[in-house]
């Protein structure tokens, strides 16, 4: 049921600008920003400062922008910390977590095509080896 809720706020948000889906999920999440938001989140991070020490440099206002983007086209959910009543976490909603298997495409295709590039483990673990 929440995914079903999450698809119809995405459909009902105003991100539409044309018919095409790639137009319109381009538009949801095609900035320079958000996919690497979710690169983060799928890696586990989820406060704020973890987005910001992820290390591609992003600015604080943009960050916030691309958090609250991402809640209102229902990929991301904002909840207090468990840790701290003042601070806030983020997860990717069901919706969100549907992004994952193009983020990694994405990954693969980098790592195959852009020599020098390197997969980046969450919280400072070594990558994985294959």
């Amino acid at each position: 049921m929440a995914a079903r809720a999450e698809r119809e706020r995405l459909r009902a948000a105003s991100f539409k600008r044309s018919d095409c889906p790639l137009a319109c999920a381009l538009d949801v999440f095609g900035d320079k920003w958000s996919l690497l938001i979710v690169r983060d989140l799928l890696l586990g991070r989820s406060s704020y400062s973890e987005f910001l020490r992820a290390g591609e440099g992003i600015p604080t206002n943009i960050l916030a922008r691309r958090l609250t983007r991402l809640a209102e086209a229902g990929l991301v959910e904002k909840r207090s910390s468990r840790d701290s009543g003042r601070r806030f976490e983020y997860r990717l909603t069901v919706t969100g977590r549907r992004l994952g298997p193009i983020v990694r495409a994405l990954v693969e295709w980098g790592r195959a095509q852009i020599s020098g590039t390197r997969i980046r483990a969450p919280h400072g673990k070594p990558p994985p080896r294959r």
